[in-house]
């Protein structure tokens, strides 16, 4: 077993220039409410496509994606059926955002909706739906890093004091920086982990099989329900198509609504820079493959780990390998948590409390007041997701799923307040709500649905025919159709 304290070491480092990194930035941005929430609609392509990008290396695809790979198999693959298609809508949504929140000041996904609809509940039903997603998201997140921090210590550090370490480090540079610390620790971290996930995904299969075709030979012989689709299901059960498909199509259609990512509309340089990163975003599935080649390559290691999402610290911890290469590891899978979990705590905050409380209920804020309340949201939030990541025992991909199922509510609204001027309030409005609340019951009681496929595709369903019924028949006013004109990059005549 490779040195701990050499492991630790490495670690500890890396968080040392994780810390500086995400301070730094903080010194040039404006002290308004702008600057801390969308860093003064500055950030250029290189941020833009890190700090998009990054987020799919979140702890999940450190851990979750090889934990599904070497127990489920094939079902993993659907990580990257979502992963390339998912920010295509962006495409198109976010330089229409993007207009409407350089004239109108937007800096949140539900300030823009609830200037379009004129309408506060609005603000409020998603500002307490993105909570209810970005909580366990990061949840997420935070026992990933929690799990990496106990393995490799070998239990000496448990995972709520691992947690608990590194998200003292990211609440300090979040509360100093703003969106522009996440933006610049977002570049590093994700360079670091592009060059770790190759360097990892062909090592390990090379070592312990002899390269990545010796070892999918080996499978295939002893194991070929794990290259087979749809793959298996939690228990080694096969897995339908119709629920490997709809986690697909959930995933697509709540993957550019996510708060944290549609918010970078309001935070790029131009249109140009928001179209150019969606085309570059699905280069980051290349980079996914090889932590695929890394769950694969646990099928048959000599003893099994405590838990599926733990198999590539577990490979790494009981195998002849360099304690350098265990640390630089352990420090990538660090910044994979990391590099989701500050853009989530990030936005979950300044959704809090501009739409929350500026909007919702109508409060005005001084800029400065503003600004220390997000701040005391950001640690309200990290709080909160740390309780459930320290009670929460099940899958990393489970509890990633179910906060797609909430998130995607917010797509049928978003798409209607950018592209349909006839689309009213009442049907936005109690779309998400029926939407929502379909959802939440058949995640709690899995066993009401018809048919195997993901609960938010019911609540999707919900929710597009009841915007649909309330809105049938209602003109548009002048005030929607300069919206929809101003969203479209024209100006209505008259």
């Amino acid at each position: 077993m490779p040195d701990a304290t050499w492991v630790l070491g490495i670690s500890a480092l890396y968080l040392v220039i994780c810390l500086i990194l995400g301070v730094l930035p903080g010194r040039g941005a404006s002290a308004s409410t702008e600057g801390f929430v969308a860093g003064d609609r500055s950030l250029g392509l290189v941020v833009m496509y890190f700090i998009t990008g990054a987020t799919i290396f979140s702890a999940f695809a450190f851990l979750g994606l090889p934990g599904w790979a070497y127990s489920r198999g094939a079902s993993a693959f659907y990580i990257l059926g979502y992963g390339t298609l998912g920010f295509v809508p962006f495409y198109f949504l976010g330089p229409r955002a993007s207009r409407v929140g350089r004239k109108l000041g937007f800096v949140t996904q539900a300030q823009m909706m609830a200037t379009r609809f004129r309408s506060a509940p609005v603000a409020g039903v998603m500002a307490a739906v993105s909570l209810v997603a970005f909580v366990p998201y990061l949840a997420l997140q935070m026992k990933g890093a929690g799990f990496v921090l106990e393995t490799v210590s070998g239990g000496s550090i448990p995972t709520w004091v691992g947690a608990a370490v590194v998200y003292g480090v990211v609440l300090v540079y979040v509360l100093k920086s703003g969106v522009l610390g996440v933006g610049w620790t977002n570049t590093f971290q994700g360079l670091f982990m592009m060059l770790l996930a190759w360097g990892l995904g062909l090592y390990l299969p090379h070592v312990l099989y002899g390269g990545v075709g010796p070892m999918f030979e080996q499978i295939a012989e002893t194991r070929p329900e794990l290259l087979l689709a749809p793959g298996l299901a939690s228990g080694g059960k096969p897995w339908s198509f119709g629920e490997y498909g709809s986690a697909v199509i959930v995933s697509i259609v709540g993957f550019s609504v996510w708060p944290h990512l549609f918010m970078k509309a309001f935070t790029a340089k131009s249109e140009a820079t928001l179209q150019r990163t969606v085309v570059l975003y699905p280069t980051f599935q290349i980079f996914l493959l090889p932590l695929l080649f890394i769950g694969f390559a646990g099928v048959h290691f000599a003893s099994p780990p405590a838990s599926a999402d733990q198999i590539l610290p577990h490979i790494l911890m009981n195998s002849p390998i360099p304690a350098s290469v265990v640390g630089l590891f352990c420090a990538g899978a660090l910044a994979a948590s990391m590099s989701s979990g500050d853009a989530m705590a990030h936005a979950a905050a300044a959704i809090c409390v501009r739409d929350g409380v500026v909007t919702a209920f109508g409060r005005t804020l001084e800029p400065a007041r503003e600004r220390a309340l997000i701040r005391w949201a950001v640690v309200g939030v990290m709080v909160v997701s740390y309780l459930v990541a320290v009670v929460y025992q099940g899958s990393l991909v489970i509890l990633l799923l179910t906060a797609y199922g909430a998130v995607v509510q917010f797509a049928p609204g978003v798409v209607a307040a950018l592209y349909a001027p006839r689309a009213g309030r009442a049907g936005v409005l109690w779309g998400m709500v029926a939407g929502s609340l379909v959802t939440l019951v058949l995640v709690v009681w899995p066993e009401l649905r018809p048919w195997h496929v993901h609960a938010g595709v019911y609540g999707l369903v919900v929710n597009v025919a009841t915007l649909v019924a309330l809105s049938w028949g209602r003109a548009a006013d002048a005030r929607d159709e300069e919206f929809v004109a101003t969203a479209r990059g024209a100006t209505r005549a008259g």
